[in-house]
């Protein structure tokens, strides 16, 4: 048969088929095989073209699709990451044959743990970890029934089906704001690099890579109030070159009096960035250092205090710095809308657009939270009784 031929062990099409050409592998070396393969291939695009017979494609397919056509996307990584988790489970399956069946087995592997066939130990995640990949599956597959067509105009899949996500309320892990007397003791056991960066967090509630790509360059200086604040761009990139702040918007960081003296204390280090490790930016907070001193710092609490620290506490997060200063701003009284801008939500307002007195103001609400011991907001977490 014509059409083909043979690169690196194995048979390749190269064929026009009624002005289309057929360009792929037939994956294997097999002469005999390669050709049984291009007949049902040719018979496959007869059908289509003669009696309407829809394309049986693949979820691979379609998420390969996804991928190029939203290679721009600030997010493309982590869907990327997700669909490469789903393709051992679903990747060969035709798009008509996912539903909550075809994913079972990938949720139960997600969620107790498993060995992959390299031998990497994959720990188990939380629902939510799962749910996120869910949502990339369920986007894929609104696109084949809703965007993408064949070459006779029909969708790659009549209707999405009816993909149910794990609850995620009851299981996720709630937000822990610290105690100052918590503060104390955790930033006490922290390294010094680490120790400033988590004391600028939580007087400034900016997320973990805001710190820790944090450059001078975005540094304005207020000379009217005595001070500078930062303005990060909106596509500053996080952890990957193309993510940027949350929610799309500038991102304004002031700095009460506790964030001030550590930019000063940081100034001239590194002429890039403002919290530099080994003359380069931190790539995540929540690294072994983390994690070990907060085990260190739960046993000192429970020595000080004669019972076990708070569950909260000894697996305390790096985001928990954000919540902490956010609950201390609303013990202290700071107005919504105050609370909003010092913590970088979406208000509807123009970071960028803040006059001289509005800085000022938003300062004082911030110098609120500055305390560094028991004379700050007093904030009880509160608990159900065990039965």
């Amino acid at each position: 048969m014509t059409g083909l031929s043979q690169r690196k062990g194995l048979w390749h099409i190269d064929k026009k088929i009624n002005g289309e050409r057929l360009y792929e592998s037939t994956g294997t070396g097999d002469r005999a095989e390669a050709e049984r393969y291009l007949i049902h291939r040719l018979e496959q695009i007869r059908q289509q073209k003669v009696y309407g017979v829809r394309q049986v494609r693949t979820f691979r397919d379609a998420a390969t699709r996804y991928l190029l056509e939203h290679k721009d996307q600030p997010s493309i990584h982590l869907t990327a990451l997700c669909l490469e988790q789903l393709d051992p489970y679903i990747g060969a399956m035709p798009l008509t044959h996912i539903d909550d069946q075809a994913l079972e087995q990938f949720i139960k592997d997600r969620k107790t743990g498993h060995v992959e066939p390299d031998g990497k130990v994959k720990k188990g995640v939380s629902n939510r970890t799962i749910n996120i990949a869910l949502e990339r599956a369920i986007r894929v597959l609104s696109m084949c029934a809703r965007k993408w067509r064949d070459d006779e105009r029909r969708p790659w899949l009549d209707s999405v089906p009816m993909i149910a996500k794990l609850e995620e309320k009851r299981s996720s892990r709630k937000p822990y704001p610290m105690s100052w007397d918590e503060q104390s003791i955790l930033f006490g056991e922290l390294p010094d690099h680490l120790h400033k960066m988590a004391l600028f967090k939580v007087n400034t509630g900016c997320r973990e890579q805001e710190v820790c790509k944090l450059r001078w360059d975005w540094e304005i200086s207020v000379p009217e109030l005595g001070t500078s604040v930062f303005l990060i761009p909106a596509d500053f990139g996080g952890r990957h070159a193309r993510s940027g702040v949350k929610n799309g918007d500038e991102r304004l960081v002031v700095l009460n009096n506790v964030a001030k003296s550590i930019v000063e204390q940081q100034r001239g280090i590194n002429r890039e960035w403002v919290f530099p490790y080994n003359d380069s930016a931190m790539h995540r907070m929540n690294d072994s250092a983390w994690k070990k001193a907060r085990v260190r710092a739960a046993k000192l609490w429970q020595e000080k205090n004669l019972r076990p620290a708070h569950p909260g506490y000894a697996s305390i997060r790096i985001h928990d710095l954000k919540h902490s200063f956010g609950r201390r701003l609303r013990a202290a009284g700071v107005t919504e809308e105050d609370r909003k801008a010092l913590l970088g939500h979406k208000n509807g307002s123009i970071t960028s657009h803040y006059s001289g007195a509005e800085l000022g103001q938003l300062i004082d609400a911030a110098n609120k939270v500055s305390a560094t011991d028991s004379r700050g907001p007093v904030l009880t977490i509160l608990t159900r009784r065990q039965a």
